[in-house]
């Protein structure tokens, strides 16, 4: 039995034909990652809508999609620059951003995808910025004001982004999220300043501090014997006053009673009679005239 001629040919396209319907139906849908959009690109013209996350028809062959990463990226630089004072500053800024998806098309075709948005736009802000500000304070001064200089490099990195930007028609292409300094670097020689001046700053701190101690201790023994001094004085005084007391009261007791300063005599007397020489009697001793003498 002969198989006709035509029969042969289908037989021998079919393979072909289904390998074809493959390749076609694969080429005619896309599906765009999570935190992507897909840019399309019609025989190599943008489309200015683009597609967002999950599943999409595309013209097969015709269409070709690029993938936007939209979500939250960084960029990092490393700028040398020179201080107000001179000094040789090695910064690391890391900037926080993200590629607007409404824009990306746009973005797209006026710079390129995320990695060349990070290379064109945003690392020659941040070296332009940290060389304009840097070079407004000291060496000192960009640790000690670390945060009034993270917001002033901040600033500058948003107006260089922003007019260069609007220079490529794209005003809306990305956001900064946030400015990080996360390393300042500078010269040993620098460094070595820095630690002798923090070195000589807690010597003299500690020499402060131990002459305050002591002059502390000295008007503490002052004050202690300057209260000691005043109890021994008061107490004088009112022993003195005590005793002056008593013997006022005293003066006035004998004053008004004779009889009591013959008794006071008398404790004094031991019993001896006064000797005299020669053959004369022992004078008598007259109470009453020696009463009235002292009065």
């Amino acid at each position: 039995m002969s198989i006709r001629p035509g029969l042969q040919n289908f037989n021998f396209l079919y393979p072909i034909l289904i390998i074809v319907i493959i390749i076609l139906a694969t080429s005619s849908f896309v599906v765009v990652e999570s935190g992507h959009v897909g840019v399309i690109r019609t025989l190599g013209a943008v489309q200015s809508v683009p597609l967002s996350e999950g599943f999409h028809f595309k013209k097969p062959f015709i269409d070709k999609i690029e993938q936007i990463d939209v979500r939250l990226n960084k960029a990092q630089s490393k700028s040398a620059a020179a201080s107000k004072d001179l000094q040789t500053v090695q910064t690391q800024v890391t900037v926080q951003y993200s590629l607007l998806g409404p824009s990306a098309p746009e973005t797209y075709q006026k710079i390129g995808n995320r990695e060349v948005v990070a290379a064109t736009v945003i690392e020659p802000a941040i070296q332009e910025s940290v060389k304009a500000i840097t070079a407004q304070y000291t060496a000192e001064q960009l640790v000690t004001k670390r945060a009034e200089v993270k917001l002033q490099i901040q600033e500058a990195i948003d107006n260089f982004i922003d007019v260069t930007l609007k220079d490529k028609n794209v005003p809306a292409a990305l956001k900064i999220s946030n400015v990080a300094i996360t390393d300042f670097e500078f010269s040993d020689e620098f460094n070595k300043a820095i630690e002798l001046k923090v070195r000589a700053e807690q010597e003299a701190l500690q020499a402060k501090n131990e002459k305050t101690k002591r002059v502390t201790q000295a008007e503490a023994g002052y004050q202690e014997q300057k209260l000691a001094a005043d109890a021994a004085a008061y107490d004088i005084e009112v022993r003195s006053r005590a005793k002056a007391d008593a013997i006022e009261r005293e003066a006035k007791a004998l004053k008004n009673n004779p009889e009591l300063i013959q008794l006071r005599l008398s404790e004094k007397w031991d019993g001896t009679l006064p000797k005299f020489t020669g053959g004369e009697a022992i004078p008598f001793i007259d109470i009453n005239s020696v009463i009235n003498d002292k009065q």
